[in-house]
C-alpha cells in the first residue's frame, strides 16, 4: 500500500495562529444579542410598560419623589432581568459552539476530532461517507469519493472527486463547504474557511440552533394571553369602580395599574426560556448535546429506548480474541504466537481492511497484525490496491484486489458476514452447516464473527462483482467488544423508571443475545432478525415488538419499521443511530439520538440529541435530567400561580370593601424581587428528587397545568389570600392604615417564601425539601428578609412604601402563623402530578 500523501498536517501552534488571523470557520449568521438589544427587549415587556405608566400617574398626582423611587426601583428590576437574559444567551451560545459541525483533521501527524469552527486554511481534513465537508479544499487523496453538491449547484447527481495539483485543479479536484460525502473516503487540504468559502460568498446563512416553538411554550402562551386579557379588563374595572366610588380618577388608574401588574404572569415565558436553555447546558455536561429544544420535553417522557450495541452498550474497542481455521482454533493471549495457517487468515483479513481504518473492527485487525504478523503487514504496504468492492446492504462483505510488483496475478482478499463469505465461496450445504455451528458457538460467547476468504485473479479481467471470483474459505476472525461496565446498572435504572430498552444491532443473533444477557436484558422471548422482520406484516411486527427486546442482523429499513411499530403501540420512542441510512429512523422516532463519536453528520442532522461519547449511560443520565427539568418547570409554574392569587386579590378586594389601598406599584415591584429570582434560579437549581427514576414515564399528552396541579396551586393561593384579608381586616380595627399595611405586607413576603417550599415538593413532604441543598434559595430568602426589614424599619424607605413599624409581638405572630399555615395547607393539599 502506497504511503499516504496527506502528510502530518499543520502543527497545533500554526493552526492557532491562523485561527487568530482568519477568525473562526463560521458563516455570517445571527450571533448573541447585544446588551443594548437585550435591554430594549426587556423594557418593552408589558410589566415595565405598566411601571412607566404608574410613574407618569405619580407625576400627574404631584408625587415626584414617589415617581423617582419607582423609576429607580424599575431600573434595578430591569438590571436583574437583563442579567437573567444574558445568562440564558450565554448558555445558548455555548450550545451553538458545542453542537457546531465537527471535522476530522491531521495535526502534528495525529488524527484529531475538532469543532468545525476551528478548521483553518492549510488543515488536512479527512472525509468519509456521511460527513459534511467543513470548508473548501483541494483533494490530495480520494478513493471512490463522490460528493453531493446540490446545496451549491442544485444538481442532485453526486460528483466524483479525484486528486490533482493546484495548477491542474478543476471542480473534480475541489470540495466545497457544506457539501455531503455520499460515497468513499479521502483527504483534502483546506483552501478557504468561513465567509471566504463558496457558500459564504453567496451569502448563505447556516445556524446550528434554531428557535423553535415547543409544546410547553404553546400551552404557556395560551394561558398568558388569557390571563393578560383578564388582567386588562380587571384593570379597567378597578379604575372605574375606584374613580366612581371615591371621586379620585387618577388614584383609580393607579389602583388599576397595580392590579394589572399583580395579575400579569410575565414569569411564565421567563421560566421556560431559562429552564430550557440551562437544561440543555446541564445535559451537555453529561455528554449529550441538544440540537432542538423540544427534545428536552420528550426525553423525560420516553417509554422505549431503542439502542445499538456496538459503542453504545459496548466499549467500541474491538480486539481479535481468536482465529479459527478449517482445522483448529487459536486463542490470542498475551505472548501468543501464530502458526502458518492462522497467520495466513490474519494476513488476508488485513488485506480486506481499509488502509486508514475508521471501523473499530478494522482498527482491531490492524493492531493485531502489527503485533503478530509485522512482516506480512509490511509486505502488503509494497503492493498496490487496484480494486475495492465495498460492503453493501445486499452483500455484507468487503473485497480488495491487490497487485504485487512483478506478478501477473492479483490477490483477492474477502472478509465479512460468515454466511455471505461462505456464499461467495460456493460451499456445499454440509460444509456450510458445520461452519455455521462454529459461528453459533462463538456468537454465544458474545464474539463478533468475520468470515475470511482468499483467491486470485487476472488483474486485467476483474469481474463486476465479487461473485465472479474463485475464492477459498480460510476460516473465521473472532473479535470481542467488551460490555461497558456501567451498562447493567443503567439498564436496571431504566427498568425501575418504567422505560423499556431494546437492542437493535447488525450483529449475528447469537452475539446479540450473549451481550444482551451480560447487560441484563430480558432475553426470554429470544431474538428477531432482519429477515424475519421483512417477512412480517405490520400487525405481526407490532405484536412481536411487545415481547422481544433483542433484534439482530438489522438494516436501517428494519429499524424504521421497528420504530413505527413501537409508536403504533403507543410508546414514546427514543432511537439511537450513527449511519447515513439511519436518518429516516431517527426522524421517525419521537426523539432521535445520534452518535457523536462514530456517527455521520447526516445522522446528527436528523437527530435532536447527540451522544458525545456514544455512551448508553449518558443517554440514561439525559433521561434523568429531562425528568428533573420538566418536574422543576411544573414546580415553578405551580408557585407562580399560587403567588399571584394573594397579590392580585389584595390589590382588588380593598377597593371592593372600601378599605384603604393595600398595594401600590412599588409594593408589587418589591415582590418581583422575590418572585423573578425564585422562578429563574431557585427552581432551576433544584436537584432531582431521589425517586425521579422510580416513577413511570409521564404521558406525552399530559398537560403542564394539570387539574390536580391547578387545584393545589389555587388552593394554596386562596389560603394565603384569605389569611391576608383576615389580617388586614383585624389590623385596620386596631392599628393605623400604614401599620396595618406593613403587617399584611410581612404576611405576603413570608407566605411567598413558604410557598417556595411547598411548591418544590411533589407530596407535601417538607422534610424532604429541606434536605435538598439549594443555596440559591437561602440567598434569595435572606435577601428578601433583609429588604423587608429595611422597607419597614428605615424611616426614609418606609415612607415611600407608606409603612409604619408594627409592634414586634404582632410581627412575630403574623410571620410564624403565616409560615405554619402555608406549610400545613401544602401538606393537606398534597398531590401526585
Amino acid at each position: 500500500m502506497a504511503e499516504s500523501t496527506a502528510g502530518s498536517g499543520l502543527t497545533t501552534a500554526d493552526a492557532a495562529q491562523r485561527l487568530r488571523l482568519d477568525g473562526p470557520n463560521e458563516l455570517p449568521g445571527q450571533g448573541p444579542r447585544s446588551l443594548g438589544r437585550i435591554t430594549r427587549d426587556v423594557v418593552m415587556e408589558p410589566m415595565f410598560l405598566l411601571l412607566i405608566a404608574a410613574s407618569a400617574v405619580y407625576v400627574a398626582l404631584g408625587d415626584v419623589r414617589e415617581a423617582a423611587i419607582l423609576a429607580a426601583s424599575m431600573l434595578v428590576v430591569i438590571g436583574i432581568t437583563v442579567v437573567q437574559e444574558r445568562r440564558t444567551d450565554r448558555a445558548l451560545s455555548k450550545l451553538r459552539d458545542l453542537s457546531s459541525p465537527r471535522a476530522l483533521v491531521i495535526r502534528d501527524g495525529v488524527e484529531q476530532r475538532i469543532a468545525g469552527r476551528d478548521v483553518v486554511v492549510g488543515d488536512v481534513i479527512l472525509l468519509r461517507e456521511g460527513d459534511r465537508v467543513p470548508a473548501d479544499g483541494l483533494m490530495i487523496e480520494a478513493t471512490m469519493l463522490a460528493v453531493d453538491e446540490s446545496i451549491l449547484t442544485g444538481e442532485s447527481l453526486p460528483v466524483e472527486k479525484t486528486p490533482a495539483a493546484e495548477e491542474d485543479a478543476d471542480e473534480h479536484a475541489r470540495v466545497y463547504s457544506s457539501s455531503l460525502i455520499v460515497q468513499g473516503y479521502g483527504a483534502a487540504r483546506v483552501t478557504a474557511t468561513g465567509a471566504r468559502t463558496e457558500v459564504g460568498k453567496i451569502g448563505r446563512v447556516l445556524t446550528t440552533l434554531q428557535a423553535e416553538t415547543t409544546g410547553l411554550f404553546s400551552e404557556v402562551r395560551r394561558l398568558v394571553r388569557w390571563v393578560a386579557s383578564a388582567g386588562l379588563v380587571l384593570c379597567a374595572a378597578i379604575a372605574v369602580i375606584y374613580g366612581a366610588t371615591r371621586s379620585d380618577w387618577l388614584a383609580g388608574v393607579l389602583a388599576g395599574i397595580t392590579v394589572a401588574m399583580s395579575v400579569l404572569p410575565e414569569e411564565f415565558p421567563l421560566v421556560l426560556t431559562v429552564f430550557l436553555a440551562m437544561g440543555a447546558w446541564r445535559i451537555s455536561r453529561v455528554g449529550v448535546l441538544t440540537r432542538r429544544m423540544p427534545a428536552l420535553e420528550s426525553i423525560g417522557a420516553a417509554t422505549v429506548l431503542a439502542v445499538d450495541k456496538t459503542g453504545t452498550l459496548t466499549e467500541n474497542r474491538m480486539q481479535v480474541a481468536a482465529i479459527e481455521t478449517l482445522h483448529a482454533r487459536k486463542e490470542l493471549r498475551a505472548g501468543e504466537t501464530l502458526d502458518a495457517e492462522t497467520r495466513y487468515v490474519l494476513e488476508t483479513a488485513l488485506a480486506a481492511s481499509e488502509r486508514q481504518p475508521f471501523d473499530p473492527m478494522e482498527r482491531g485487525i490492524h493492531a493485531t497484525a502489527r503485533l503478530l504478523i509485522l512482516a506480512e503487514a509490511q509486505k502488503l504496504q509494497d503492493s498496490m490496491l487496484i480494486r475495492e468492492y465495498d460492503l453493501t446492504p445486499e452483500l455484507l462483505a468487503v473485497t480488495h484486489v491487490w497487485q504485487t510488483p512483478g506478478s501477473q496475478e492479483s490477490m483477492v482478499a474477502v472478509k465479512g458476514a460468515p454466511e455471505t463469505v461462505m456464499g461467495l465461496c460456493r460451499l456445499d450445504a454440509a460444509t456450510r452447516s458445520a461452519l455455521m455451528a462454529q459461528v453459533n458457538t462463538n456468537a454465544q460467547r458474545g464474539l463478533r464473527i468475520l468470515g475470511v476468504a482468499r483467491g486470485s485473479s487476472d488483474a486485467d479481467k476483474l469481474p463486476d462483482t465479487p461473485h465472479g471470483f474463485n475464492l477459498s474459505f480460510l476460516g473465521f476472525l473472532c473479535l470481542a467488544d467488551p460490555l461497558r461496565a456501567d451498562v447493567p446498572d443503567a439498564l436496571a435504572e431504566c427498568k425501575q423508571a418504567g422505560i423499556r430498552v431494546v437492542m437493535i444491532t447488525g450483529d449475528y443473533p447469537g452475539t446479540a443475545l450473549a451481550i444482551a444477557a451480560q447487560a441484563g436484558f430480558d432475553t426470554s422471548s429470544g431474538v428477531v432478525t432482519g429477515a424475519e422482520i421483512e417477512a412480517m406484516d405490520d400487525a405481526e411486527l407490532k405484536r412481536r415488538a411487545r415481547e422481544v427486546n433483542v433484534y439482530a442482523r438489522s438494516k436501517p429499513e428494519h429499524k424504521l419499521r421497528l420504530v413505527q411499530a413501537f409508536k403504533a403501540d403507543g410508546h414514546e420512542v427514543v432511537m439511537t443511530g450513527d449511519g447515513v441510512n439511519d436518518a429516516p429512523a431517527l426522524k421517525a422516532a419521537h426523539l432521535g439520538v445520534a452518535m457523536g463519536g462514530r456517527g455521520t453528520d447526516v445522522a446528527r442532522e436528523a437527530a435532536a440529541l447527540v451522544l458525545v461519547n456514544d455512551d448508553f449511560t449518558s443517554l440514561v443520565a439525559a433521561v434523568r435530567l429531562g425528568r428533573r427539568i420538566y418536574t422543576n418547570i411544573r414546580h415553578a409554574m405551580s408557585y407562580i400561580v399560587s403567588v399571584h392569587i394573594p397579590i392580585a386579590g389584595m390589590g382588588l378586594l380593598p377597593v371592593l370593601f372600601g378599605w384603604p389601598l393595600l398595594l401600590f406599584p412599588v409594593h408589587v415591584l418589591f415582590l418581583e424581587f422575590v418572585i423573578d429570582p425564585t422562578c429563574a434560579f431557585v427552581f432551576e437549581a433544584d436537584a432531582e428528587s431521589p425517586d425521579v427514576m422510580r416513577r413511570p414515564p409521564r404521558s406525552r399528552d399530559t398537560p403542564l397545568f394539570s387539574s390536580a396541579m391547578l387545584k393545589r396551586s389555587v388552593g394554596l393561593g386562596a389560603c394565603v389570600l384569605l389569611l391576608a384579608v383576615l389580617v388586614y381586616g383585624l389590623a385596620l380595627q386596631r392599628l393605623d392604615d400604614s401599620s396595618a399595611r406593613a403587617l399584611v405586607f410581612i404576611s405576603l413576603v413570608v407566605a411567598n417564601l413558604a410557598l417556595i417550599f411547598v411548591s418544590r415538593s411533589r407530596d407535601g413532604n417538607i422534610r424532604r425539601v429541606v434536605s435538598r441543598h439549594n443555596h440559591i434559595y437561602w440567598a434569595v430568602a435572606l435577601l428578601a428578609l433583609f429588604a423587608l426589614a429595611a422597607v419597614i424599619y428605615l424611616p426614609s424607605v418606609a415612607t415611600v412604601f407608606a409603612f409604619s413599624p408594627p409592634a414586634w409581638p404582632a410581627v412575630v405572630s403574623v410571620a410564624v402563623g403565616t409560615a405554619v399555615l402555608v406549610l400545613l395547607t401544602g401538606r393537606w393539599l398534597k398531590y401526585r402530578p
